[in-house]
């Protein structure tokens, strides 16, 4: 299938999708309630379930390169870094 360029320079290309049907029910209400087609909805919602996706892939690494880059810390010295004081101050 080829790629289709619309108005909005944006590429499409059609497909054909299996959708559960209270799912589709809901992009159908959508769709009537804003007064644009059905593949708009669609379209929107997987970009935005993409974006989604890719943020928490992008938190992910974050989190991985955090705890490479702390690992050799024991656990004393990341109290010390989070600012967690070790000892009591003396009572007055």
């Amino acid at each position: 299938m080829k790629a289709r360029a619309r108005h909005s320079g944006i590429k499409k290309r059609r497909t054909t999708l299996t959708l559960p049907i209270k799912a589709l029910a809901k992009a159908e209400r959508i769709a009537r309630a804003r007064n644009v087609n059905l593949s708009t909805v669609i379209s929107e919602v997987i970009a935005e379930g993409l974006q989604l996706h890719a943020a928490a892939e992008r938190s992910e690494e974050v989190l991985g390169a955090y705890r490479k880059a702390f690992s050799g810390f024991n656990k004393e010295e990341m109290f010390l870094l989070d600012g967690i004081i070790l000892e009591r101050p003396p009572r007055r």
